[in-house]
């Protein structure tokens, strides 16, 4: 099907306005553009409503790391889900994911801890996996403080997609029990071929360049590209990994891998609901604003997501 009509129309604003390519700038022009694209458009008639937000710090890896913790309404206990932004390991932080954070809150009936990990190039990878990781195992220790109780799941878009896997496999490793991720687009396979990143190269907001540029300034230099702390893809044993739910977009460069690893993981055994959304692009979890059909898919896959929470 075309492009949702709404979505389309943002696509053609843009291009209007003559911004340059992303990956023709610096770290923080992308920065700084992805920021003004996502908070900075954002009404506070249009933030999604939740029961409280908190912003604190957690341990990552090498020091403490910026997160906000959002309660849905209501008395809990509720579970907890550990949140990772998307940008390609080199933009996004707390507030271009806000509204996310407040949509998979809000829809999954949990609280989302969403945790601002180290980018490159400044800190190159393994270091937002490392974060990743050591936040989530922290946040397993003492989910007292947080949803009460002892259900825990991770989620995340894109680069926050790739780290929620990674988080699930580690986890999973040394004997955490995750009840469920959610895989938003993810970003799960450094160098495969797909497809889906010809088909859909340019024009839809994430573009192969950008791509490239992302995993340039995270990877650069790391010469095994099927590590699974880069691509999970090809983690060594999928097996007693937690129920997924992974959500693909037709006009996005990543919809093939994405679909590839929910089909490795129900090929280990895991229970998988992958849902392709026809018309929609990379990003459009952020985009319910301007389009109902996007709305109506997040809404959809939130509260899957947050069914597999309870089991």
């Amino acid at each position: 099907m075309p492009v949702d009509q709404n979505i389309a129309a943002m696509l053609t604003m843009m291009e209007q306005a003559g911004l340059p390519p992303m990956y023709e700038g610096t770290p923080a022009a992308g920065r700084a553009l992805y920021l003004a694209l996502t908070h900075g458009a954002r009404t506070p008639e249009q933030l999604v409503p939740v029961g409280s937000t908190e912003d604190r710090t957690v341990p990552g890896a090498v020091g403490d790391l910026k997160a906000r913790v959002y309660r849905p309404e209501g008395e809990g206990p509720f579970p907890t889900v550990v949140f990772f932004h998307g940008g390609g390991w080199v933009i996004g932080d707390l507030d271009t994911h806000d509204n996310m954070a407040r949509n998979v809150c809000r829809g999954s009936g949990a609280v989302v801890v969403a945790v601002d990990y180290r980018l490159a190039p400044e800190h190159p990878f393994p270091a937002a996996a490392d974060d990743a990781v050591a936040a989530a195992r922290w946040i397993a220790a003492h989910l007292d403080e947080f949803g009460g109780d002892q259900r825990l799941g991770v989620a995340g878009d894109s680069a926050g997609g790739n780290l929620s896997a990674v988080v699930a496999q580690a986890l999973h490793a040394d004997g955490t029990s995750l009840a469920a991720q959610f895989l938003i687009y993810p970003a799960v396979d450094a160098e495969g071929e797909y497809p889906s990143r010809i088909e859909n190269a340019k024009g839809y907001f994430l573009e192969k360049d950008t791509m490239d540029w992302f995993y340039g300034h995270y990877a650069e230099g790391w010469d095994d590209a099927l590590d699974p702390r880069l691509s999970p893809l090809h983690g060594a044993d999928l097996a007693g990994l937690p129920p997924a739910v992974v959500v693909t977009a037709e006009y996005d460069p990543l919809r093939d891998e994405g679909e590839a690893y929910g089909e490795a993981l129900r090929a280990a055994g895991v229970t998988v609901d992958v849902r392709r959304y026809d018309g929609m692009i990379h990003g459009f979890f952020d985009m319910g604003t301007i389009s109902p059909a996007a709305q109506q898919a997040i809404e959809e896959t939130s509260a899957r997501f947050g069914e597999l929470l309870r089991g």
